[in-house]
């Protein structure tokens, strides 16, 4: 992997000073609470990739069919000579829109920006096989910290897929989306998908699987407090709950303490007790409504050019390009 480029624009130092920040604030406040994007350690990226497959979970092979369908249009749209993934991941879904711009013929680089530097040299090393005449060059950082540190070498296409907006509440979409559309130029474009609202009956089972698969990759963000903080959290006395907010129009992701109890952080010099039945909130994930996103977006910075969604209506992706005022 001699050929991988990464630029590093967060250390692990700093990740773990952000953990201990978030952590403390977190377990502090009352509703306790902790930010999703600690899920993601090697355990929690490959218990993922699971819940992308299970029958219930319909996000990721929705998503996908309509970037498959529509990546061809989205390549003669926006003519990009740059696409720019924010949390990248695996890549997996973005193959399919490299594809359609190296066959359109605008497309010479990607930038995969992901957390992960392991993630982003597995899925770099595979990209440069499929497609050789491609520059690659992944960043390492968090998205909502990133911006500034794209490229800006030809014209750009930022993608931020996976419903991945809907982890943010909304007064952070707020400042994230107008921070996408400051870092573009007018004409530029951002493709942008995201879960819309539908039947609760349908969206909860895609958080909480019968095989219990979304069970162990909630559980598994205390495996990650133990290893990274010296915390003593014991899984087995929490349970995976999953809700629909009716009024805030997200799911709500949980993890209920099963009896009372007191958890030591070591690194945090932190002890924080449980009640029985108290709740901790790991993520949650917002459905849209197409006037509402749109009115994000626009408010944003954007005009949308396209909104395709399945015929189902449970997943949209959008095209919006940066408008030429604000």
């Amino acid at each position: 992997m001699s050929d991988i480029a990464l630029d590093v624009h967060i250390s692990p130092e700093r990740l773990l000073e952000d953990l201990r920040t978030d952590v403390r604030q977190g377990l502090t406040a009352s509703p306790k609470w902790l930010s999703p994007k600690w899920f993601y350690d090697a355990t929690g990226s490959a218990l993922f990739e699971q819940i992308t497959e299970l029958p219930e979970y319909y996000p990721t092979r929705t998503e996908r069919a309509l970037i498959e369908a529509h990546a061809y249009d989205i390549a003669e749209r926006t003519d990009a000579a740059i696409l720019v993934e924010l949390g990248s991941g695996s890549s997996e879904k973005t193959r399919l829109l490299i594809a359609a711009g190296t066959k359109h013929g605008s497309l010479r680089k990607y930038v995969p920006q992901d957390v992960s530097p392991s993630a982003l040299e597995g899925a770099i090393g595979q990209l440069t096989q499929e497609f050789p005449s491609l520059e690659v060059q992944g960043i390492v950082s968090d998205f909502t910290d990133t911006l500034q540190n794209l490229p800006a070498d030809g014209s750009r296409t930022i993608a931020f897929l996976g419903g991945t907006l809907g982890n943010l509440i909304p007064d952070e979409r707020a400042v994230f989306l107008a921070d996408v559309a400051q870092a573009l130029i007018a004409g530029e474009f951002l493709l942008l998908g995201v879960g819309l609202v539908i039947d609760e009956d349908v969206v909860v089972p895609a958080y909480d699987d019968a095989a219990g698969v979304t069970a162990q990759f909630n559980a598994n963000v205390l495996s990650v407090l133990n290893d990274r903080l010296g915390a003593d959290f014991d899984s087995e006395n929490f349970e995976h709950v999953a809700l629909w907010n009716a009024d805030a129009e997200w799911i709500e992701m949980r993890l209920r303490a099963t009896r009372t109890q007191q958890v030591r952080i070591e690194d945090l010099d932190l002890d924080v007790t449980f009640d029985e039945g108290e709740e901790l909130r790991t993520e949650i994930s917002a459905k849209f409504r197409r006037e509402g996103i749109q009115r994000e977006l626009v408010d944003a910075g954007f005009r949308i050019d396209e909104f395709w969604t399945d015929p189902q209506e449970r997943f949209a992706l959008i095209l919006a390009r940066r408008s030429d005022t604000r």
